[in-house]
């Protein structure tokens, strides 16, 4: 049985309108989102900026969509999804889809979390509505209200997939 997060988030992983500078913040603001919830370790944050900065940017899976991750032994605890909103666009440095304003940050317990959380994260991506919306959600609860509606069994690490 492999943990994976539960379908509505909660506020707590869920951040609007974050100032971020860089990329470096915006990675930073989401994955303090998943430390603050008990999720993942600081040392896991860094790894997944060291990811970005060792392989490059292949985490810009859509255009203004970032999906920072780390391997689990970097500091996961429990398994997390954190989603940040930009007051601005930061680029990431990739060709097609920066500048990025929307960061879904995720901890994955094993390998097959990781695969079931990314297939449920790609759910969210390719549903234009729900991520227009969360886009101009002005604050956390409207948020999780929006990805609510859509549902998404992604999103909130309070429950284990059986």
């Amino acid at each position: 049985m492999t943990a994976t997060p539960d379908p509505v988030p909660s506020p707590e992983l869920l951040g609007t309108r974050i100032a971020a500078t860089d990329w470096t913040d915006a990675v930073r603001a989401a994955g303090q989102l998943l430390v603050d919830a008990g999720r993942c370790t600081t040392g896991y944050v860094e790894a997944m900026q060291d990811a970005v900065r060792d392989l490059g940017p292949y985490m810009v899976v859509a255009p203004g969509v970032a999906m920072p991750h780390a391997r689990p032994e970097s500091g996961v605890l429990a398994p997390g999804v954190a989603i940040v909103t930009l007051a601005s666009p930061v680029a990431f440095g990739h060709a097609a889809n920066d500048p990025v304003d929307l960061v879904i940050a995720f901890a994955a317990i094993d390998k097959d979390a990781h695969l079931a959380t990314l297939q449920r994260i790609v759910s969210l991506i390719q549903d234009d509505a729900t991520l227009g919306a969360l886009r101009s959600a002005p604050d956390e609860t409207t948020a999780a209200a929006i990805l609510r509606d859509h549902h998404d069994p992604a999103l909130n690490p309070s429950r284990s997939q059986q």
